[in-house]
């Protein structure tokens, strides 16, 4: 008689609904037998290593399990106990390397267990739990993935029966099976043995060497550990070693970061073993990144002929380039790549690289010993700009400690583009380069290009490692040899929460300036006007508006980057004023009638009055050979 099992496993959609169970050879039949009571001693395995049946086994012993299907059937039919045979084709498991079919085969093991109860304390499934628990997930959903694997998992088996590995130093009693009395101070013998001769001293130790006149009751094993177990207890070794600062409770690294599919490997296998020696993780945080995929999502594969070598990107690009695209992505998911991807990155690059540039040249003469101003002195442009920097800064900080590299990214082009390249840099160029040398207009600009410069060079340092590092070389003032030595700028002012022309003045102000820009883009593109400097312009403004733009008295020009600006109340308007998007904003723009100055390029009706100076204007007049002009706003 054949017991007669119930399985949710086996489906009425196929076959007879009734299949026979080979405990010995398949996971759910292993575990329904064992449900039902049925003890490893009842459990049948015939088949060896080797794949050959074991020579006691009646009909079939010494044949290959393969081989030996033919002959099973015969015999079925010469006792008449097989009704009928078919040949059927389905899924079946395969060597990844050989390609050859495998078989499930049950043998002894070593395992760790989940839920066996220690003397004191919780299970390692418990702990495990509380850990994944107290860990910060980045992204997120790695928690609940890890978190359901070490739930339902059964437990760890940790030996193999394999060639080579670190092996378990075990000696096992050939009648009990039970582990030598002594292991624990066996296995210290063996280990320094290790340490002297390398791995193969275990496999080539004679047991009577540890064990003497024991060692005929005794079999040396040869199983190795999972090849996890070993990456799983770097910790042990790295945070107890090489790097033991700042443990209070047990070794605990600040972050492991790898693929998304190390949650399944070298995560979990962390977690487990830190949970055995120290009752938690061995990490405080865990970073999970996607894998790198060309432009249309399809694994890199060389038969695709869609392989971006990173080695070729840093010949050709730049390592700084090969970062900043990792930087610029983000990698929670997948990380698409390729040539088109990597030359966008290089012109990103390249408007970083020019704005650091521009801030370097311009901080040509400058000693920041002696030149630099206090807050309170500067220009309220060059306040805003300092102002504008720490809360960047205070952003980047943030979004760094989150590894939000994307956005770090992002923020820092977009501040090179919008913020220096499209509206500050472009204003202070008149300042720069027509002011005298050590007024205070031209400090003041260069202390906020100053401040500004030693927090980019900052902030690109972790991405942009080789440039930073360069930048870092001809930045003025006495410094240290690199960049990667420094923590944040701590050298940039708030502006106060009173100070007139504020945040949001300085916002409404860009708005303006933008509306600015296209109608002179408009005009360009119509040959109406040839640069900026040829124009004068005439802003008609709601009340609110037109206080704001007063502010700036006759250094409103300065900022437009015009000739001349002019207010008016918006009820004034002529009908051919031009209809902005800024509410409460017209403006008309006119072609200057006026000669241009040879050395500001400004368009201006006092050009040539003085006549030792005929070909520039009373204002470079005034800042080459007179007391300079001063400058309050910008």
């Amino acid at each position: 008689m054949s017991p007669v099992y119930l399985a949710d496993y086996v489906e009425l959609g196929a076959g007879t609904g009734i299949v026979h169970s080979s405990p010995a050879y398949g996971v759910d039949d292993f575990n329904i037998c064992k449900q039902y009571g049925l003890s490893n001693d009842d459990i049948i395995s015939p088949v060896q290593s080797n794949g050959v049946y074991v020579e006691s086994l009646e009909f079939f012993g010494g044949q290959f399990i393969f081989k030996a299907n033919q002959n099973i059937i015969d015999k079925l039919v010469e006792v008449g106990s097989l009704m009928d045979t078919e040949t059927i084709s389905h899924s079946y498991m395969h060597c990844w390397r050989h390609k050859s079919p495998l078989i499930y085969r049950a043998t002894a093991q070593w395992f760790v267990g989940m839920d066996k109860q220690p003397e004191s304390g919780e299970t390692l499934r418990k702990r495990a739990v509380k850990a994944i628990e107290d860990t910060e997930f980045v992204p997120a959903w790695g928690q609940a993935r890890l978190h359901s694997m070490i739930a339902n998992r059964p437990d760890w088996c940790i030996s193999r029966q394999r060639n080579w590995g670190v092996p378990i130093p075990f000696f096992l009693h050939k009648e009990s099976g039970d582990l030598h009395p002594r292991t624990v101070e066996l296995m210290e013998e063996v280990a320094q043995r290790v340490e002297k001769e390398g791995i193969e001293a275990w496999f080539k130790l004679d047991a009577s060497e540890l064990l003497g006149d024991e060692a005929a009751k005794y079999d040396k094993i040869s199983d190795t550990l999972d090849v996890w177990f070993d990456s799983g207890t770097t910790h042990w070794h790295v945070l107890r070693g090489s790097h033991p600062m700042g443990h209070e409770s047990g070794p605990r690294a600040d972050l492991y970061l790898e693929g998304s599919d190390q949650h399944r490997g070298w995560f979990h296998s962390s977690l487990l073993t830190g949970c055995m020696l120290d009752d938690h993780a061995p990490y405080r945080e865990l970073l999970t990144h996607g894998f790198v995929v060309d432009e249309n999502g399809r694994k890199m594969s060389k038969s695709l002929n869609n392989v971006v070598a990173p080695q070729k990107v840093n010949d050709s690009l730049g390592a700084d380039i090969m970062r900043l695209w990792v930087s610029a992505t983000d990698y929670s998911g997948e990380m698409a790549v390729s040539d088109q991807i990597l030359q966008r990155s290089a012109d990103a690059y390249r408007r970083i690289r020019n704005t650091a540039r521009f801030l370097l040249s311009n901080l040509s003469g400058f000693n920041p010993a002696t030149d630099i101003l206090p807050a309170e002195e500067m220009l309220a442009l060059d306040r805003w700009a300092v102002d504008r920097t720490l809360l960047l800064q205070r952003e980047l900080q943030e979004h760094y400690g989150e590894y939000r590299f994307w956005n770090v990214y992002s923020k820092i082009h977009n501040f090179c583009v919008q913020e220096l390249g499209g509206f500050y840099l472009d204003i202070i160029k008149d300042r720069q380069y027509t002011t005298a040398a050590d007024s205070t207009a031209r400090r003041s600009c260069q202390t906020a290009l100053f401040h500004i410069s030693e927090a980019l060079v900052r902030w690109i340092a972790p991405i942009l490692a080789f440039t930073a590092d360069e930048l870092w070389q001809f930045l003025p003032g006495e410094r240290n040899e690199s960049v990667m030595l420094n923590t944040w700028y701590e050298g940039l002012t708030e502006m106060p929460a009173d100070f007139e022309m504020d945040r949001a003045y300085w916002e409404r102000i860009m708005a303006v300036k933008t509306s600015v820009n296209k109608e002179m883009e408009n005009l360009r593109a119509a040959k109406a006007i040839g640069g900026n400097l040829q124009a004068e312009v005439t802003l008609y403004a709601e009340d609110s508006l037109v206080a704001d733009l007063s502010k700036l008295s006759n250094e409103l020009r300065f900022v437009l980057i015009t000739s001349t600006a002019s207010v008016a109340p918006l009820v004034s308007a002529p009908a051919d004023a031009v209809v902005t998007e800024v509410a409460g904003l017209k403006l008309k723009v006119l072609k200057s009638s006026h000669a241009k100055c040879a050395r500001c390029w400004h368009h201006r009706e006092d050009v040539g009055v003085n006549p030792e100076h005929p070909e520039i204007c009373g204002r470079c007049v005034d800042n080459i050979s007179g007391a300079g002009e001063v400058r309050h706003y910008a």
